[in-house]
């Protein structure tokens, strides 16, 4: 029978375990400006999740959107977010700003 300090410490260790895991995500930043992404393309390592932070710096909204990513997200003007993708596997994966699809493109490429 385990003792209460003992699964006290499990559960501390588990957390930590999760936060770590967390931590380690690679971070990659992409900005929307002038109704265009910026870089247009994301180099980013496949088979490891990735915390894309997209900040709006237009005064309008905007939709990071991409089917092959299953992602969606409304970025309001001025605002950060933040937008969990992978692990992906090795290939190209498009996105689009739905409010200016004309002017607001951009890949990952998982390698």
């Amino acid at each position: 029978m385990k003792t209460l300090s003992s699964l006290v410490a499990l559960a501390a260790f588990s957390a930590l375990a999760s936060f770590c895991a967390w931590a380690a995500d690679p971070e990659v930043a992409l900005v929307i400006k002038n109704h265009r992404f910026e870089p247009a393309e994301l180099r980013v390592p496949a088979g490891q999740k990735i915390r894309l932070i997209v900040h709006n710096q237009d005064s309008t909204p905007e939709e990071f959107e991409s089917h092959e990513l299953n992602r969606e997200k409304v970025i309001a003007p001025g605002a950060k977010a933040t937008i969990y993708i992978g692990p992906l596997k090795a290939g190209r994966y498009p996105f689009v700003g739905e409010f200016h699809e004309n002017t607001a493109r951009g890949t990952v490429i998982a390698e």
